[in-house]
């Protein structure tokens, strides 16, 4: 399975900050040592063009150009640099090279991605560009081009946080569904209307995660029987994970597998590719943020297999008629 990574690009940030850039050195070291079926490779940088499918130019051009306000980079959390810009630039190009690694294969990841507080205006709680609504319209934009067909996408977000900058910018938007599960008094407070929204009660645990994410997986497939989706997205943030800090929820290693493992199956059931982000997680201890990131990369790249061999399967057949 093809996954994507740009950890080399360092955010330059002040002592103390609580923004746990090292998990990704982290989770990419981890695979670099014991790859699996991993094939690990660095992520391209995004385009202008591509950006200015989600954003508007003037936002693209205050981040790109370091004309952001003071009071912007506050919102975003990160003050303006070089090394951001090129790191932000890099998020977004991994989740639309898995995006792409996704149609063709079947499944595939970005090792960091799910920025999906920013806004198509702005940026909010460490997410400069939105890479999954720019991944989202730049397929749509190959499949219009390459095969003259619609791409209709369907996003699940299950981060802790609930996924305010994806759900307005596809709030007009019928070929995009947005799925979010969330803490429903955690960040942000001012949520945006998605397609469908699952807000969760601090302290929720594994057995009533599992309920209601089980609940939502039906709506969805309920709701887009008729045009089902050619591309999904999954924001498998370890933020619910009992351990995290900013999560306020309490799911365990094992409710967090069982989670990316529903998602997983329906999604290879249905026959939907699916592009995977590790989104948030702040451990306490980030060796337990990144052991959930590892579980839920380890998942997909079984998914990705069974993706192939349906896919043999299927050529088989084929030949034998």
């Amino acid at each position: 399975m093809l996954a994507f990574h740009y950890d080399n690009h360092v955010l330059p940030l002040p002592p103390g900050h609580r923004f746990p850039q090292s998990k990704y050195r982290m989770l990419r070291e981890h695979f670099l040592h014991t790859p699996g079926p991993l094939r690990l490779t660095v992520a391209p940088a995004a385009t202008e063009g591509e950006l200015l499918l989600a954003h508007t130019p003037d936002y693209v051009d205050a981040v790109l150009h370091g004309h952001l306000s003071s009071a912007a980079q506050r919102e975003i959390g990160f003050p303006w640099s070089e090394a951001m810009v090129e790191r932000s630039l890099r998020s977004v190009g991994a989740t639309v090279a898995a995006a792409r690694a996704a149609l063709a294969e079947g499944v595939a990841t970005s090792l960091a991605g799910g920025t999906h507080h920013a806004y198509a205006d702005k940026g909010s709680g460490f997410c400069v560009f939105n890479d999954v609504a720019v991944a989202a319209r730049q397929m749509q934009a190959e499949a219009a081009g390459t095969q003259g067909r619609l791409l209709r996408v369907l996003v699940i977000d299950l981060d802790v946080h609930q996924g305010n900058g994806t759900a307005s910018i596809f709030r007009d938007d019928d070929t995009v569904f947005t799925c979010s599960l969330h803490g429903e008094k955690n960040f942000p407070f001012r949520k945006e209307p998605s397609d469908l929204d699952v807000g969760l009660p601090d302290g929720c645990g594994d057995a009533d995660y599992l309920a209601a994410l089980d609940a939502a997986l039906d709506d969805i497939r309920r709701r887009l029987v008729t045009y089902p989706p050619g591309l999904a997205f999954y924001l498998a943030g370890a933020d619910p994970h009992e351990g995290d800090r900013l999560g306020r929820l309490k799911l365990t290693h094992a409710g967090l597998a069982a989670r990316d493992e529903r998602v997983l199956r329906m999604l290879r059931d249905w026959g939907v590719p699916v592009a995977l982000s590790m989104a948030g997680g702040y451990g306490h201890d980030l060796r337990t943020t990144v052991q959930a990131q590892v579980q839920t990369v380890e998942l997909a790249a079984q998914s990705w297999a069974a993706w192939g061999a349906a896919a043999c399967g299927q050529r088989m057949k084929e030949s034998a008629a």
